[in-house]
């Protein structure tokens, strides 16, 4: 299930938070920093499990944000890795995982603390970083969406 939205309309910009945003096949998300850019495979839209941030709040002692990791949707009970390199669905918008979204410097330093450095937050989130993703279809996705296998 989608549990969050985020977006931003720069690499610096503020994140802002969405209920529902529109995303475009070959594009992705309306307003994003990344829509209609194709520099890296699967810059459409990023995904990242609300549990696995969970976890190192719980390990490191932190309260991190999910907004914090720069990725669009937060999901909560899917097993992302499982769709690298398949289509699914969003509600009803098809996407396809394309390949890990592994943490960079950024991610490391936006969730780093005087305890632990931004290369320890990437090594820790290394194949856990989330999934990028093409959008195949147009449509809306909202909080609340169920993540499933494509129809």
């Amino acid at each position: 299930m989608i549990e969050r939205i985020f977006t931003r309309l720069s690499v610096t910009g503020t994140t802002q938070e969405h209920q529902t945003v529109r995303v475009m096949a070959g594009a992705g998300i309306e307003g994003d920093r990344y829509f209609g850019r194709h520099d890296e495979p699967g810059q459409n839209i990023t995904l990242i499990e609300v549990e696995v941030l969970e976890r190192f709040n719980a390990e490191h002692g932190t309260q991190h944000d999910p907004s914090l990791a720069g990725r669009n949707l937060v999901t909560r009970g899917v097993r992302l890795n499982d769709w690298l390199g398949k289509e699914f669905t969003v509600g009803s918008v098809r996407l396809r995982g394309v390949e890990l979204c592994e943490p960079c410097l950024g991610f490391g330093e936006a969730l780093a603390s005087t305890e632990l450095a931004p290369p320890q937050v990437v090594k820790h989130f290394v194949n856990k970083g989330g999934l990028r993703a093409d959008v195949l279809s147009t449509g809306e996705i909202s909080v609340g969406a169920r993540v499933a296998g494509a129809a």
